[in-house]
């Protein structure tokens, strides 16, 4: 991406399936918002729009893959996999290979993954990790006998490296300067050992889609009321698509930064608070009192508060032995183990985003915990493992508070619901917030 981006063409990052940390090195990359393509959260029909809407503007879009090409949804043919994707929107895909430990029987890998469904077009091979000039002569012979063409081969360096922890890479927001480092080298890299024109003959080998680009199809209210959305280092995990349809439904957006902002803004009247990693800046997140009372005492005021996996967190009485904001009667702590997966949730309880009984498909991933009381209504039910009933989140007041990321693109009108029951808390004459 980055390095197309310096050779003049105008980039779309997207990424396939729910992942928000690859996606801030896309816009790094291109100077672009990145953007996932997730058949399962939003429904395969929305795939083509999303990728029109992205892509305006641009020459060329890139899409990263998720795990292996056929990987999707556990227990489907690969619904919400990287071949799936490529399927919905009619594009050929550059197989990227490790080389690592592998002469010819490469050879045999790209036969099975073109024979394996011949419907998804593999249009070229670049070859990665690649340790020596002969290395790359014995892998190029490979790929010839099976007639792929390579397209780049990339050396190995610890240049490319980037930092990772219990969730993936360190996101590029928290990186900071060592991530634009890493995107320049990589970017040198790809311009020096790829053929980018190849690349640009292989995305502009398929016609074109007639399709209408995706807008978020809601009603807006008047008034225009401000919402606020947490942001910076620590809460990284958002959807482009969830502002665009926040501004749709009528309201007005400003980012807070929960670890240097000392008081939301002026006329607030509503708060989302993002995924990220907060379990990182607990400490610091906790120094930040003023902050975190101002959050408590909105929040007691009854007006709307979404707030997903890390927003769930910071909302907590603690998060680490750290103090927290202190809504939810409830403590957080890290564990070793890895929560992860697809939900078909229903809505237990009435809250801003949803009536009771609406149903989402939403993504957890996370290994922290919380100590759950049993007085607050819950925000989902669904069926676990051998079909037991799951009840997760919290409904209290107007907190919607839950580990369950769900895509706005899916629905737009629960987004939309949010927007209209924050209308009555917007500010009025004379400054500050009035809670009706």
């Amino acid at each position: 991406m980055a390095a197309l981006r310096r050779a003049g063409s105008r980039v779309a990052p997207f990424k396939v399936g729910p992942d928000y940390i690859d996606p801030g090195y896309h816009s790094l990359a291109t100077g672009r918002p990145g953007r996932n393509l997730d058949p399962v959260l939003v429904g395969e029909h929305r795939i083509p729009g999303l990728f029109a809407h992205g892509a305006k503007g641009c020459d060329i879009a890139v899409v990263e893959g998720v795990m292996g090409l056929f990987d999707g949804r556990v227990d489907t043919a690969g619904v919400g996999s990287t071949a799936h994707v490529a399927k919905l929107i009619n594009a050929p895909v550059l197989f990227v290979v490790d080389a690592r430990g592998q002469s010819r029987s490469l050879a045999a890998l790209l036969h099975g993954f073109r024979g394996y469904d011949p419907t998804v077009r593999l249009g070229g091979v670049i070859l990665n990790q690649v340790g020596s000039e002969r290395h790359e002569q014995v892998l190029r012979s490979a790929c010839d006998e099976v007639g792929l063409d390579v397209l780049g081969v990339l050396p190995r360096d610890p240049q490319f490296s980037l930092p990772s922890r219990h969730l993936g890479l360190v996101t590029a927001a928290e990186h900071g300067p060592e991530a634009i480092t890493a995107v320049d080298a990589i970017a040198a890299a790809v311009a020096k050992h790829v053929d980018l024109d190849a690349v640009r003959a292989l995305a502009s080998s398929v016609p074109s889609m007639a399709v209408a680009a995706w807008e978020p199809q809601v009603e807006a209210v008047t008034g225009e009321p401000l919402i606020a959305v947490a942001g910076g280092a620590a809460f990284t995990f958002g959807y482009a698509e969830h502002v665009e349809v926040l501004k749709a439904a009528g309201a007005a957006v400003a980012v807070v930064d929960p670890l240097n902002d000392e008081d939301l803004p002026e006329g607030t009247a509503g708060l989302v608070l993002p995924g990220g990693f907060p379990e990182q800046h607990a400490e610091a997140l906790s120094a930040n009192a003023k902050l975190r009372e101002a959050v408590a005492g909105f929040a007691r005021s009854g007006a709307p508060v979404h707030a997903e996996c890390g927003g769930l967190l910071y909302l907590a009485r603690s998060l680490d032995g750290h103090p927290m904001c202190g809504v939810l009667d409830a403590d957080g702590f890290m564990t070793p183990k890895l929560t992860l997966g697809y939900r078909d949730a229903v809505a237990s309880t009435s809250s801003p985003l949803h009536p009771p009984g609406s149903r989402v498909t939403g993504h957890e991933f996370h290994r922290t915990q919380l100590s759950t009381p049993h007085s607050t209504p819950p925000a989902w039910h669904w069926r676990g493992v051998d079909s037991r009933p799951v009840t997760e989140g919290f409904v209290a007041g107007g907190v919607h508070a839950s580990y369950l990321h769900t895509h706005p693109a899916g629905d737009p009108e629960a987004v939309a619901r949010f927007v209209r029951a924050c209308h009555p808390f917007v500010a009025r004459a004379g400054g500050g917030t009035v809670f009706a």
